[in-house]
C-alpha cells in the first residue's frame, strides 16, 4: 500500500525482532461453544470496579446489565449466557489474589442469543450522549491495557484532537485476534472508526498496520472503498514496519508521524488518540444494537494447541474449559500464558476465567515453560544488549542493578522507571538470563504502595 506523502513509514528506534509464530494469521474465526458457567469478575479493567445488580437466584439474560459503576473511571459488566446467578463472592483472579466475581450457570436449553438492548440511532447525537452510549457498553481497551473507552474517548476541555490513531500493528509472537478482526471485520472497524471520530472532535483517523499483514491493509481499503467518504472527516490505512513492540502507542506514533511524546506525556498532548482496532470494531458491532460487551475475539495458539485459532469468547469462559476444547491436554497452568509471550503472564490457575482484557491464551509444551526456580541467572555481564534494544531509550541494566538492592525511589526519580511500559525486549536480549521485567514491575508497584499510603497519610 502507498504512503502517503507526510508519514514517516520508517520504524521506531530500538527494539527487537523475535519469531513471529503466528500459527493462526490465515484462520477465520471461529465461535467456542458457551460453557455451563461463566465466572465473571467485578474488576477486569482500569479503574474502579462496578458493584453487582444481581443477587443469587436471580435469572439473567444475555446481555443484561449484572454490575454497574458509580465512578467514571470504570464501566458495567453484562451477563455473558442466559442462566441464573449462582454466587457473588471470591473467585480465583487472572493474577492469584481472589477478587468479587458473579459466576453464572447457563441454562441448558437456551439459545444464548443476546436479546437485551434496543438498535439505536446515533447520527445526530451529541457527543456527550455518544460518550454515554460509548460507556454503557462496558467496553475498555481490548489490546490488553483494559482502560475504559468512554475515557479514552473524552478529551480534557483545555486539549484539541486532530488525529485518530488505530492501532492495528499486533506485533506480539503467536497473537492474530486483531489481524483476523482487520480481515474478516472491516466494515465494523470503519463504523466504529467513526464514532471514535465523531467523539474525539478528530478530523483523519489512521490506521497503522504491520507490513506483514498485507491482506489486512487490503480489507479495510476495500471497506473503505464501500462505506463511501466519512463526514467526520479522512480515514486511511498505513503500513509500517514490522518490528516489536510496534504497537505501543508510542512507538506507533514515532514510526508514523515521526513525532515523540513528551516523557510522563499522553498522545493527547500533541493532538492525537490512540485505540485498538479490536476495540473500534467491538463498538462499531455494539453501539448501533445498544448492546453491551458479553464476548471478544481471543487467539488460542501455541505448541500445546491441537487445535489452535481466533475464537470468539463469552466472557468469563474458564480457561480449562477453552483448552479442552482446543485440544490442549494434561496442561498445568505454569504453562498457559495469557496474552502474547513478551509481555503476557503466566495463568494462576486453569480456573480463572477469561476477562475482556485478554487477546490470547498461548499453550506452552512442558519442556518449553521453564520453572523460575530452574532458570539459570547469572550476573549482568555489561553488554548493553538491554540499553540497545529498549524502546524507550531506558538503561535496563542499572534499573536491575538499582532493584536487587532496593533503590526503588531513585530508579523512578533519576532512572525513569515510570516510563517502562514492561515490553519485555530487554528481558528477550539478555544473556545472562536476568528478569528484568519481573524486577521492574515490582518495583513499579512498591512505589505505587508508598505513594498510596502517603496520600492515606496527608488526609
Amino acid at each position: 500500500m502507498k504512503l502517503l506523502s507526510y508519514f514517516r513509514g520508517e520504524a521506531f528506534q530500538r527494539g527487537v525482532h523475535p519469531p513471529s509464530c503466528k500459527l493462526t494469521a490465515d484462520t477465520k474465526i471461529r465461535r467456542l461453544p458457551f460453557p455451563p458457567q461463566v465466572i465473571v469478575p467485578l474488576s477486569q479493567h482500569i479503574g474502579k470496579p462496578p458493584r453487582p445488580v444481581v443477587k443469587v437466584g436471580q435469572e439473567v439474560v444475555r446481555g443484561q446489565p449484572i454490575a454497574r459503576t458509580d465512578d467514571w473511571l470504570s464501566v458495567p459488566h453484562h451477563a455473558p449466557v442466559t442462566g441464573v446467578v449462582e454466587f457473588v463472592g471470591l473467585r480465583p483472579g487472572m493474577r492469584g489474589p481472589w477478587i468479587d466475581s458473579i459466576v453464572i450457570r447457563a441454562h441448558p436449553g437456551a439459545t444464548q442469543e443476546d436479546l437485551w438492548g434496543q438498535p439505536q440511532d446515533l447520527s445526530d447525537t451529541t457527543r456527550d450522549a455518544l460518550l454515554q452510549a460509548i460507556w454503557d457498553t462496558g467496553m475498555v481497551g481490548l489490546g490488553g491495557a483494559a482502560f475504559p473507552t468512554h475515557a479514552k474517548l473524552t478529551v480534557p476541555k483545555q486539549a484539541k484532537v486532530h488525529t485518530l490513531v488505530v492501532n492495528g500493528c499486533e506485533c506480539e509472537p503467536y497473537l492474530t485476534c486483531d489481524h483476523r478482526v482487520m480481515v474478516e471485520q472491516a466494515d465494523a472497524l470503519i463504523v466504529g472508526i467513526r464514532y471514535a471520530m465523531r467523539a474525539t472532535g478528530a478530523v483523519r483517523a489512521i490506521v497503522g498496520i504491520e507490513d506483514n499483514k498485507p491482506d489486512a491493509a487490503a480489507a479495510i481499503g476495500a471497506a473503505l472503498q464501500r462505506s463511501g467518504p466519512a463526514p467526520e472527516g479522512d480515514i486511511h490505512a498505513e503500513l509500517v514496519p514490522t518490528k516489536y513492540p510496534q504497537g505501543s502507542e508510542k512507538m506507533l506514533i514515532m514510526a508514523l508521524f515521526g513525532v515523540e511524546i513528551p516523557a510522563g506525556g499522553l498522545p493527547v498532548s500533541i493532538g492525537m488518540v490512540v485505540n485498538n482496532v479490536g476495540t473500534l470494531a467491538a463498538l462499531g458491532q455494539l453501539l448501533p444494537r445498544g448492546r453491551g460487551l458479553t464476548e471478544r475475539v481471543v487467539t488460542i495458539t501455541g505448541p500445546g494447541v491441537a487445535r489452535p485459532g481466533d475464537y470468539i469468547v463469552p466472557l468469563g469462559t474458564p480457561l480449562r474449559f477453552i483448552l479442552d476444547y482446543a485440544g490442549a491436554k494434561d496442561v498445568e497452568a505454569r504453562q498457559v500464558i495469557l496474552g502474547g509471550p513478551m509481555m503476557g503472564q503466566a495463568a494462576a490457575s486453569l480456573n480463572v476465567p477469561v476477562t475482556k482484557g485478554i487477546s490470547g491464551v498461548l499453550v506452552l509444551r512442558g519442556d518449553e515453560a521453564m520453572r523460575h526456580e530452574d532458570r539459570k541467572i547469572y550476573p549482568c555481564i555489561k553488554c548493553a544488549e538491554c540499553v540497545e534494544s529498549c524502546p524507550m531509550g531506558l538503561n535496563p541494566s542499572t534499573l536491575g542493578m538499582l532493584a536487587a538492592k532496593r533503590e526503588y525511589d531513585l530508579m523512578g526519580e533519576r532512572y525513569h522507571l515510570g516510563e517502562c511500559f514492561e515490553c519485555g525486549c530487554c528481558s528477550y536480549v539478555c544473556p545472562a538470563n536476568i528478569p528484568l521485567v519481573q524486577q521492574f514491575r515490582v518495583a513499579k508497584q512498591i512505589l505505587r504502595e508508598k505513594a498510596a499510603a502517603e496520600k492515606a497519610t496527608a488526609k
